[in-house]
């Protein structure tokens, strides 16, 4: 008898604030999301912890009353506690022994919320797993979705007695298990080692320890220095690498170029796969694809369309992570035409698109002619299908599966260029016939014939090229 792999999965609770300004709907779809994030990573999510607040507890993210909640998924107590060591004196004991152990427990701390005592119907949701996860043993790691700081994730890991991640966390986690290129592993470990720097703690006795060059250098401060080198010889190695993609991009400045943006695991690489015939990973999983691929469209056309997949965009990406990525970003930024690529199925598209839009139009390639794809439309219904029809017009409605939509598709693009060329007529003298070559790589040609003065085509491309084939000619 096979055992499910399932069953040894590790657990994680999840934590949400739901905070002003963020309405139910979107509350509830950020926690859906965090929840495929953390099974990304290869955890079982046993149960989520949700509270409204004004902003982020200072000392552990969530309330007294909240901690308890969550403390059962765990196995905690559920108390931050100061961190300071007792003070043992004959003359505490001494007190402790008149007063009765026990009655110094009580939790002075300042940071109590009122939230905890109220009614849990103002909870955004409420845990449907009421065993607290009893039954399939305790959670060991929580997964807070806000970004947190160093001093709530150590509190926070007091209270429960587990790992705490938090959202940036899990991403960079992600990303740093699915990097498969040699670029790609430097950008995720240049974020990775960013993250990662604020959050280094001392080792228990650690503050006696002494060591380095400095006079007085704690372990842990040689410990960040070292971090700080490594991140500064990772970059220069990255940037070494991204001139080369620079290069690459400069010599096909010239041609053709489609890039596939949106959310991630909207279905850019099963496109891509579909448009260029190339064997790209396509997978079920948020951040399958981190390498920027560009595979010609297939069957060629004449200029060639070069189409690139690019890493996906999600909500509260790390700006580490965007920055690190500017190569996949420089593709959208330099293509002729993009693709926003949305997962119409998916109930917070809008949502999504709006995301993908933000980061775009923060590097500027807003400005790129672009068109929208609604995708995995075959999990639709006609209403529903209708209703995406009026909400945006001219969207092209597709299924990435359907080899009938996908050459639909592609004839849209073809006709999306061509509609920018322009026909004209070249004489290619009897002396120069090596050009014939580069004007049937860069122009489609409409009829070849010959007279005294050379090879006469008529062609259609666009002016750029035009004007350089006749460039080429005088030279």
């Amino acid at each position: 008898m096979t055992s499910d792999p399932a069953a040894v999965r590790p657990l994680a609770v999840l934590v949400s604030v739901q905070l002003p300004g963020v309405d139910d709907v979107q509350h509830r779809a950020d926690i859906a999301e965090l929840g495929r994030l953390v099974t990304t990573l290869g955890y079982d999510v046993v149960g989520t912890v949700t509270q409204r607040r004004d902003g982020l507890a200072a000392a552990a993210v969530i309330g007294e009353g909240k901690l308890k909640e969550l403390a059962e998924y765990t196995g905690g107590d559920g108390v931050v506690g100061t961190g300071a060591k007792e003070v043992k004196t004959k003359a505490r004991a001494k007190w402790k022994a008149e007063a009765g152990e026990g009655d110094d427990d009580r939790d002075d701390d300042d940071d109590r919320d009122d939230d905890d005592d109220r009614d849990h119907d103002n909870d955004v949701d409420k845990d449907v797993d009421n065993d607290r996860g009893r039954g399939r043993g305790k959670a060991t790691v929580v997964v807070v979705d806000q970004e947190i700081s160093p001093s709530q994730a150590r509190n926070l890991e007091k209270a429960t007695g587990a790992e705490v991640l938090d959202r940036t966390g899990v991403i960079v986690d992600i990303f740093h298990r699915h990097a498969r290129s040699r670029e790609a592993r430097l950008q995720v470990e240049i974020a990775r080692l960013t993250y990662v720097a604020p959050r280094m703690r001392e080792s228990p006795g650690g503050k006696e320890r002494q060591r380095g060059r400095g006079a007085g250098e704690a372990a842990i401060e040689l410990d960040r220095r070292k971090v700080r080198d490594r991140i500064a010889e990772l970059k220069e190695e990255l940037e070494a690498i991204q001139k080369q993609q620079d290069n690459r991009r400069y010599a096909r400045r010239d041609q053709l170029r489609v890039a596939l943006v949106g959310y991630t695991n909207a279905g850019k690489s099963s496109l891509m796969r579909a448009l260029t015939g190339s064997d790209v990973l396509v997978a079920d999983k948020l951040f399958a694809t981190l390498d920027t691929t560009v595979r010609a469209l297939s069957p060629e056309t004449k200029p060639r369309i070069l189409v690139s997949d690019t890493v996906g965009f999600i909500q509260k990406l790390p700006h580490d992570l965007v920055a690190s990525f500017r190569s996949t970003l420089d593709e959208a930024l330099e293509a002729s035409l993009l693709l926003y690529v949305v997962d119409a199925s998916d109930p917070t598209h809008e949502a999504e698109l709006a995301v993908t839009r933000e980061v775009l139009r923060e590097i500027g390639a807003d400005t790129v002619p672009s068109k929208l794809l609604l995708n995995k439309v075959d999990r639709l219904s006609a209403d529903e299908r209708a209703s995406l029809s009026r909400k945006h017009e001219g969207a092209i409605f597709l299924s990435a599966l359907d080899p009938a939509d996908v050459t639909r598709l592609r004839q849209i693009i073809v006709d999306h260029f061509e509609s920018t060329m322009t026909d004209d007529e070249l004489v290619i003298p009897y002396a120069k016939q090596s050009m014939l070559g580069g004007v049937y790589e860069n122009a489609r040609v409409l009829s070849e014939s010959y007279d005294e003065t050379g090879t006469r085509l008529q062609i259609r491309a666009l002016p750029a090229e035009i004007a350089k084939l006749r460039k080429a000619m005088e030279s």
